[in-house]
């Protein structure tokens, strides 16, 4: 078969089979559709059919093949990551600063520092280091990779849950909001590449003042036209991020936080969302799925996936426990809060991916990380869901 008619196979296969095991499962209570993508990546990657039926990957996931689902992929999550940073709201997070501050620090303080004792117990043992990354880096990212949050899927959810346009919902999305500012920022330090210094430095100077003109150009455009420019300037950003050595998430990220979430209408971007969802991120899922090794052993692997869970989940949990004590929340709040912040699937999928390129990673400490993410992530519906239907007082409440 040419190279046309294998790349079919593979999307038959990426959009099919997650699909039927979503539906016919009925697994959308504990593990939504985005959820069984991710899983069914893992599942069609090298470590799982690809080691049990070795034909079949090298037949239809030809060097060619895997390098166009990558291009698709590279697009999607750059969109994805633009939206997020488009939905910061830094404004409210100022009107409440010492809630949202005490809440987002802790929440994310917390998990960070349990999450870098479970690195640095990883680092006990040969195969987690990367070939280029430093022990700092490692320790630091794993550890960040346990605090973070995933914006878009927490909008997801609490869309499922009906909390969203509620003030607690309100109230979850400024934390976040915080927590993904501080996630981008200690990656950009993780990436920080003192080679090439001068470079990083001409990208971000340069940022700020085609950025500020940028906010300009796009305040005088009617909204029709912000669309189209907010995708050359994605592109634009992502380019300089990866040239600087920032990687080009970092950039994406950065187009989207210097954009205004008011300069475009809200269904509209919630519908994009949704759409990049359906049409483009499945690609991700599996080409994440394709970088998974499991070379020391699956058992090892998930052994290093429990304690890295263990340590995210108690981290958010303690850390809004701690924020819950100092604000004087109702019994139950910092439970449901804590719980929902747990959410991280794509977002630490995203910057996992972005260690195991630069190689601060192996690919065993990816696949570790992605299992934790996909069970953090399965675990939070679950937990949340029977909370708020005891505690629906707590929906109205707006600090």
């Amino acid at each position: 078969m040419n190279t046309t008619e294998l790349f079919l196979i593979a999307m038959i296969l990426i959009f099919a089979l997650p699909w039927l095991i979503w539906r016919i499962g009925r697994t959308e209570y504990y593990a939504p559709l985005v959820v069984v993508q991710i899983l069914t990546g893992i599942l069609l990657g090298p470590g799982v059919l690809g080691q049990a039926f070795p034909d079949y990957y090298s037949f239809v996931f030809t060097a060619p093949v895997i390098q166009s689902l990558n291009g698709i992929a590279w697009w999607a999550v750059m969109i994805f990551v633009m939206i997020a940073g488009i939905e910061l709201d830094l404004r409210k997070a100022w009107a409440y600063r010492r809630e949202s501050g005490i809440t987002a620090g802790l929440a994310l303080g917390v998990p960070l520092l349990l999450g870098s004792v479970a690195a640095g117990i990883l680092l006990l043992a040969d195969g987690w280091l990367g070939a280029q990354g430093l022990r700092w880096q490692f320790i630091l990212g794993v550890g960040m990779a346990c605090a973070v949050t995933a914006l878009p899927i927490l909008i997801l959810f609490m869309e499922k849950l009906d909390v969203l346009r509620q003030p607690i919902g309100q109230r979850i999305l400024r934390y976040a909001s915080l927590d993904d500012i501080a996630i981008w920022g200690v990656l950009a330090l993780i990436l920080m590449d003192w080679s090439r210094v001068g470079k990083q430095l001409v990208f971000l100077l340069a940022f700020v003042v085609i950025g500020w003109l940028f906010h300009k150009l796009m305040a005088r455009l009617v909204e029709r036209d912000r669309w189209y420019v907010a995708l050359i300037w994605l592109a634009v950003c992502g380019f300089g991020a990866d040239w600087a050595g920032l990687h080009f998430m970092v950039g994406a990220f950065l187009a989207g936080a210097v954009m205004e979430a008011e300069w475009f209408d809200q269904e509209k971007m919630d519908l994009l969302r949704h759409h990049v969802l359906l049409v483009a991120m499945p690609v991700f899922f599996l080409s994440t799925g394709l970088r998974t090794n499991w070379t020391l052993g699956g058992e090892t692997v998930f052994v290093a996936a429990a304690l890295l869970l263990v340590a995210s989940v108690a981290g958010k949990l303690i850390g809004v426990r701690i924020a819950g004590r100092i604000l004087n929340w109702a019994p139950g709040e910092a439970s449901i809060i804590g719980w929902l912040l747990q959410t991280k699937a794509l977002i630490m999928i995203i910057f996992a991916n972005i260690l195991l390129d630069r190689e601060i990673i192996t690919s065993e400490a990816f696949t570790a990380l992605l299992l934790m993410a996909v069970a953090s992530t399965m675990l939070t519906v679950p937990m949340v869901a029977p909370k708020l239907a005891r505690l629906k007082e707590l929906i109205g409440r707006s600090a």
